[in-house]
């Protein structure tokens, strides 16, 4: 089904532009033999900038794209993306983290395992890819997924063969989305520890989560260092108005200090199990009543970051925030390890990260949509999760009307899980079937999927294997 309707997409490319003149002189050229004449005679294709690497051509690009969707006249807007080249006769594979995009050459996973090539996406409203005026409302997963979709019409000519879709987190979300608006595009999706906050006000997943995670000692030295930091909460907020006075930082959005103090002190230990291992439990202050002001002001800035919930630390990401507080959904935890008395606003929603001058309004049948569609119609599409990531507390499952579908978790491993990180039958069934989707399967791995393995070397500096940390707690 996914390869029924491939003959329209040469047709119907240029239907989706918003130049009918560009298109028409697009379809008077003669095709161009160099990738980037061929790219740059898409309608609404611009040239960026070119970086060398070897074995590839790499390029960023802006495209136009409408801010509705919906009314394609009502305004337009520069959304970054890139082309990691390899060769037309390769897959491709298409790649959004859910925010910015990297301007320097990089390599996901099922690039590497299919060596293909790799166009990657700017989320809509994440700076540059914003339009002014800034219309909020036009902000959501469907537009998102139609900005994919609109980018795949215009490349698919271009790069004929099949289209696998990745990201991580919120690129995991983002990919999961687009293939429920979209099924008909990717002939595979590879999500990576992507939540799935299904119903927004149950959250008790979470606190199960943390109540088991690691080691009842790595538990202790987390909770008793977050606790210790709360106790100490005046001098060390008076060390927080130095750093901040010093950078030139200001809490209007999140509301004062205080409340930028103890948000970043409630990320601590979801912060840590997200990005850090349980072998890094060694560096946490094993007495925290008796650690120094420094030993506890130290653990909680490298691990959560003082900075983040200044205005200057939030105001990139308040489209994510946005989001969250509109569809995506968010988690609320519990502290049973302190008093009361040490927690004076708890934890925050998303509307407190937001100025207060976008309006905001939750969705709750967003998120029950795509759960319910994946349940019922997922083809196709693998999830990958780290055992000890808070993020998979709220995963994606798979129902009965899944086909050819898999949800694997890779153990010991945090947010930045992969399929390298399964154990050793789900690694290579994986491997096996993303080659599979992408069309390049050796007859080999078709026949025994254990003898699959990525078919491009590894490249330390192209392939990207390390957890992508952003600032404090999001996904």
């Amino acid at each position: 089904m996914r390869k029924a309707l491939r003959w329209l997409l040469a047709l119907t490319v240029l239907i989706g532009t918003l130049s009918t003149a560009g298109a028409a002189t697009a379809a008077q050229q003669p095709e161009a033999t160099d990738i980037k004449d061929r790219l740059l005679a898409i309608p609404g294709i611009s040239l960026v900038q070119e970086k060398p690497y070897p074995g590839y051509r790499f390029f960023v690009f802006t495209y136009t794209q409408p801010v509705d969707h919906k009314n394609p006249a009502g305004g337009t807007f520069q959304q970054r993306i890139t082309v990691l080249h390899k060769d037309v006769s390769r897959p491709t594979v298409f790649f959004t983290g859910g925010y910015n995009v990297s301007t320097n050459p990089s390599r996901r996973e099922p690039t590497q395992i299919v060596d293909g090539n790799q166009v990657s996406m700017e989320y809509r409203y994440f700076t540059p890819s914003r339009p002014s005026p800034t219309d909020w409302s036009k902000l959501d997963i469907w537009q998102a997924a139609s900005d994919q979709h609109r980018i795949f019409q215009a490349l698919k000519p271009v790069y004929p063969e099949n289209w696998i879709s990745t990201g991580g987190s919120k690129g995991g979300m983002t990919a999961t989305y687009y293939e429920r608006f979209y099924p008909r595009d990717m002939d595979g999706v590879v999500a990576y520890v992507a939540p799935n906050d299904v119903v927004n006000n149950q959250d008790a997943a979470y606190d199960r989560f943390f109540e088991n995670v690691g080691t009842e000692e790595c538990r202790d030295r987390l909770n008793g260092v977050q606790r210790e930091a709360l106790v100490r909460r005046e001098p060390l907020a008076e060390r927080y108005a130095a750093l901040a006075a010093e950078h030139g930082y200001t809490f209007t959005t999140v509301g004062s200090l205080d409340k930028a103090y103890e948000a970043t002190v409630l990320d601590y230990v979801w912060a840590f199990w997200q990005y850090s291992l349980l072998a890094d439990c060694g560096d946490i202050p094993a007495d925290a009543p008796n650690a120094t002001d420094d030993e506890i002001w130290n653990s909680i800035d490298t691990i959560a970051g003082f900075s983040f919930y200044s205005d200057q630390g939030l105001a990139p990401y308040t489209p994510y925030y946005y989001q969250a507080g509109t569809q995506l959904g968010a988690p609320s935890i519990e502290f049973p390890h302190i008093e009361e008395e040490y927690i004076r606003y708890g934890y925050f929603s998303p509307r407190s990260f937001v100025p207060s001058d976008i309006a905001m309004r939750f969705q709750p049948s967003a998120m029950k949509d795509i759960d319910s569609w994946v349940k019922k119609n997922a083809g196709q599409m693998l999830f990958v999760y780290g055992e000890n990531d808070p993020w998979g507390a709220e995963p994606f499952r798979l129902g009965k009307g899944a086909r050819d579908s898999y949800v694997f978790t890779a153990p010991g491993a945090n947010h930045g899980a992969n399929v390298a990180g399964l154990v050793a039958d789900q690694q290579a069934l994986a491997t096996a079937k993303i080659q599979k989707w992408a069309g390049v399967a050796p007859a080999a791995v078709q026949q025994d999927a254990a003898l699959a393995e990525p078919l491009a070397r590894y490249d330390a500096r192209l392939d990207v294997r390390d957890v992508e940390r952003e600032p404090t707690l999001r996904p």
